[in-house]
């Protein structure tokens, strides 16, 4: 367990200075700061777990910050101190929702177990409220990596603080921004998503934050944009290092004066919106290569959420694969299981497609296979050890390549390894039939196995996706197409 982190908040630095010493050597780590507007800083980040303050600061009084951090953060506990040892000042430290009022001067034994007894009873809630969340959050795991991500959402849900949410492609980043948003005190204003790696760069601004009739070719008429959409609910901007520059200064000044105006436009609008971002890629190392804006990166990274790849908790797969089969059973009515040695199989897995991919495999197993139970054999048949191979030979860094680039580096692949000769013949169907198979049964799982969809889905007639389907000997459950 990491250490627990202490705000010191006084004037006087001989105060501060024992007061950390104190607070060290009790196990605590030690913020120091001289005035509110310091203070401020680090509580409105998100950062330490009890605050101990003076009344009095050169640059105000901390009766005067208190309400807006029990506001942003209410499970904060707070201990105030003041030379002002009267009667008034306890009672104003009380209904400034300070959790104990020390005069000065202060015993260090009692600091030191004042702030213990606070910080005991803030996990003891955090905890409790834990329990209760975790029972009814659309999440599935007990791991301790788990654990910690319920824990950090549990004090976030009550908060309007912004979250950036790091982790790979496929660990569950949206359905995390959807419960914290469905949990949380906007819950009955509007969730909405925007993919920033799946809009044409000239039109991310309009998407953000809408466009006037004539703003630009095709503008027919006035449209809002995702801020005005999200009003008084949740904005969650999907894969934010994807963002181009222009449209990072551009949001980070909508961040900062906390105003807008549509593409085209004059009238400024107020923004009332949570934001929540996600992102697979090292935003530090964007930062360095200069693809990223530092200061748009301190404004989203107020709290950083990090999500566990699933090979890093793989005693939750059990009960993924359950969940899974379950929700998937009772769309297509199929009722499906899966036998103990299919859940050594899957637990064996590395997983590189993380959640995502486990989803999507056991949605094959209910909609494509007519067999009730899952056995381990189907499961090395779909995983397959070429599939194995192929992601141990995959270089890093191919994530987010286009279907085109992905296509070129395997047929780079096939013809470097036949040098000094060529492929073996026919590579064209070969190529094709590669390509042609995980389309086929990904739009068939997608489409339940309802071939009449799938077909429609594609583009072919019904007979002909037949015919793919015997040529590629891909099963489909008999009863799923109906």
């Amino acid at each position: 367990m990491s250490k627990r982190t202490i705000l010191v908040a006084d004037d006087d630095a001989s105060i501060r200075l024992v007061l950390s010493q104190a607070l060290t050597r009790a196990g605590y780590e030690v913020l120091p700061m001289s005035n509110i507007a310091t203070l401020w800083n680090h509580v409105s980040r998100g950062e330490g777990d009890l605050l101990i303050t003076d009344v009095m600061m050169p640059d105000g009084s901390a009766f005067d910050v208190l309400p807006k951090i029990q506001n942003q953060r209410p499970d904060l506990p707070i201990i105030v101190m003041s030379a002002q040892n009267t009667f008034m000042t306890a009672v104003k430290a009380s209904e400034a929702g300070a959790y104990e009022y020390l005069p000065k001067p202060f015993d260090l034994v009692e600091v030191t177990n004042t702030a213990e007894k606070a910080l005991q009873e803030r996990e003891n809630k955090a905890s409790r409220s834990t329990d209760d969340k975790v029972e009814d959050m659309p999440l599935v795991g007990r791991s301790a990596p788990m654990q910690e991500v319920y824990r950090t959402m549990a004090r976030l849900i009550q908060t309007d603080l912004t979250v950036m949410i790091s982790g790979e492609s496929g660990t569950g980043k949206e359905v995390v921004a959807r419960a914290l948003h469905e949990f949380g005190k906007r819950k009955n204003g509007p969730f909405n998503a925007i993919n920033m790696a799946a809009i044409p760069q000239d039109l991310i601004e309009s998407e953000l934050f809408g466009h006037e009739k004539g703003a630009f070719t095709g503008a027919n008429a006035r449209a809002p944009g995702h801020f005005e959409l999200s009003a008084r609910g949740t904005l969650f901007l999907d894969e934010i290092g994807d963002m181009p520059m222009a449209a990072q200064t551009r949001l980070l000044r909508v961040l900062q004066e906390g105003e807008f105006t549509r593409v085209g436009g004059r009238e400024t609008i107020q923004t009332d919106v949570r934001i929540i971002a996600a992102t697979h890629r090292d935003l530090n190392q964007l930062i360095r290569q200069g693809l990223f804006r530092e200061d748009l990166y301190y404004r989203l990274n107020v709290v950083q959420l990090r999500m566990p790849a699933l090979r890093e908790r793989p005693e939750d797969i059990a009960d993924l694969v359950r969940h899974f089969i379950e929700k998937y059973s009772e769309e297509t009515k199929l009722r499906k299981s899966i036998s103990s040695e299919g859940l050594a199989v899957l637990s064996e897995h590395n997983w590189p497609g993380n959640v995502r991919e486990l989803e999507n495999l056991i949605h094959r197993f209910v909609a494509l296979y007519p067999e009730e139970v899952i056995s381990a054999d189907m499961v090395k048949s779909e995983l397959g050890q070429s599939a194995a191979q192929q992601a141990a030979s995959s270089p890093a860094g191919t994530e987010g390549q286009t279907l085109q680039e992905s296509v070129e580096r395997h047929l780079m692949r096939l013809f470097s390894q036949a040098e000094p000769g060529l492929p073996a013949d026919d590579l064209y169907h070969r190529i094709l039939d590669e390509i042609e198979v995980p389309l086929l049964e990904i739009s068939l799982t997608a489409c339940n196995g309802n071939q009449v969809k799938a077909a429609e889905l594609l583009g072919l007639n019904r007979n002909t996706l037949r015919k793919k389907l015997n040529h590629h000997q891909i099963r489909v459950a008999k009863n799923a197409s109906r």
